[in-house]
């Protein structure tokens, strides 16, 4: 299934409409204020959802240390990262947050498809940038890292 949601999320990011928030997601990175809104936002829109540890949740988790890893380049304590990764999973946050969707929220159940689809593929092409994050996050030390 997770496959299945993977391939979606592929052909989601081929897609007009995410082709044109990647192109914002490239502006808005040298704006760290709206970039700030923009995690507020998107981790907001991941907290909310129900969910025991599904694929669904999951996701959620890895989306969030996404954020994290924004907010850390965004601040400057991190920059291993490459900046399509960014510029992608920016424009996949974008997306989450946006109410113009390929499948609008408002419809139950199918209207979250397209959000669950297109993060599950940004997780599946950018995990070792996620992981590699993870492993930097848990040897830094929160007290040398600088607030957003």
């Amino acid at each position: 299934m997770l496959q299945d949601w993977i391939q979606k999320g592929y052909s989601y990011s081929q897609n007009p409409i995410f082709r044109k928030l990647t192109g914002k997601a490239g502006a808005m990175l040298t704006k760290p204020m709206k970039v700030g809104l923009l995690l507020t936002t998107a981790y907001n829109k991941l907290v909310d959802v129900n969910g025991k540890e599904t694929g669904f949740h999951q996701l959620k988790n890895v989306m969030q240390t996404f954020i994290r890893l924004v907010r850390a380049y965004i601040r400057g304590d991190y920059r291993d990262v490459s900046s399509k990764s960014m510029v992608i999973g920016v424009a996949v946050l974008l997306y989450l947050v946006t109410p113009l969707d390929i499948i609008p929220d408002f419809i139950p159940v199918i209207g979250l498809m397209d959000d669950i689809s297109l993060m599950a593929w940004f997780v599946d092409a950018f995990s070792k940038e996620i992981l590699k994050y993870r492993e930097w996050e848990t040897q830094t030390s929160y007290e040398n890292i600088g607030r957003f």
